[in-house]
């Protein structure tokens, strides 16, 4: 089934919430979160991951993570837990104070099953007292969401991106087991799967045109992750929304949506002028109102038939893994 077909359907059977110009939403997406081991590429990040996710707790905004945030293709999740304390520890905050929304990717697709998620994440090991304690008790995840605003009726599509991406969608469990016993191996040294669109340029560009495409057609702004590449929409750009990644070398990058407008922003290591390395909230593009990407009554002669928008790297191809300098 192509993506479009699966976006639509992933579109219509998504749980709905409305929000209003009160409302604070964070996106991230592609956390990967591992056991702590050379593979793990969330544990350069964890650090980074965790002041951001703090700065959003105190800030009273609503976490979305929207899909492969646990990467379950290569980790236990038990290995996963016990090495991500103090990360699960905020999620569990958010999520007992009902400000945690949870999406599944391709590589956590097994949280699609509310068995597993129950079995897995409602509760871990206490690693001093060795018992069990209470973790995220009764957590949904989601195959996609539309956050529509009160007032406007405006929509915002929120969904993993894998959808319809043969190897990541209706074959991923054939991908799985070839990560797992392969390219989990290579993926310490550096390697990346060729059915990942982040390794495969080709595969990317044809999954964001389809993303592009199911948008100007259902003339609703789509954010999502998967390909790894941050995007936000410039000039006549169709509303196209990419969170990124949380595992850029010593970076992350998130959408926020505050006081009824979206941002990108990046949180990434610096140095400040005497040497010291302090975690720093870079905003890259916006705030934008959300009502600039409202497309539902433009006449289909002034619609864009893409959105270049902001990329991760535009100068070379090899180095779409590293974001782009921040603005100041």
């Amino acid at each position: 089934m192509k993506t479009r077909e699966r976006l639509t359907e992933a579109y219509e059977e998504a749980d709905v919430i409305e929000f209003d110009d009160d409302a604070r939403f964070v996106f991230v997406s592609d956390s990967h979160r591992g056991d702590g081991s050379k593979a793990d590429e969330f544990a350069r990040n964890k650090a980074v991951f965790v002041t951001a996710l703090r700065h959003y707790d105190d800030e009273r905004f609503t976490l979305i993570e929207n899909g492969d945030n646990d990467d379950l293709w290569e980790f236990n999740p038990r290995h996963i837990l016990k090495a991500n304390k103090a990360t699960f520890d905020l999620l569990r905050t958010f999520h007992l104070d009902g400000r945690y929304l949870r999406l599944f990717g391709n590589h956590d697709i097994q949280m699609r099953k509310p068995g597993y998620v129950s079995q897995h994440f409602d509760r871990r090991v206490n690693p001093v007292t060795r018992a069990w304690e209470p973790l995220l008790p009764g957590l949904q995840v989601h195959a996609a969401l539309v956050l529509r605003h009160r007032d406007t009726g405006q929509e915002l599509f929120v969904v993993h991106g894998h959808q319809g991406d043969l190897p990541n969608d209706q074959n991923w469990w054939m991908t799985m087991w070839s990560y797992r016993l392969f390219w989990k191996r290579l993926h310490a040294l550096g390697f990346r799967s060729p059915s990942s669109p982040i390794a495969n340029s080709f595969k990317r560009h044809k999954v964001e045109r389809n993303y592009v495409k199911w948008i100007r057609n259902h003339r609703v702004a789509l954010i999502c992750g998967h390909t790894h590449r941050e995007r936000f929409p410039l000039g006549n750009d169709l509303p196209y929304f990419n969170s990124g990644a949380c595992i850029f070398p010593d970076s992350m990058t998130a959408l926020e949506i505050e006081k009824g407008a979206i941002s990108l922003v990046t949180w990434r290591v610096e140095a400040d002028v005497n040497g010291y390395l302090h975690v720093v909230r870079r905003v890259l593009l916006g705030p934008e109102p959300l009502a600039t990407f409202d497309i539902r009554h433009v006449p289909d002669s002034q619609l864009a038939d893409s959105s270049t928008g902001r990329r991760i790297a535009d100068v070379d191809e090899a180095t779409d893994d590293a974001p782009a300098p921040a603005q100041p």
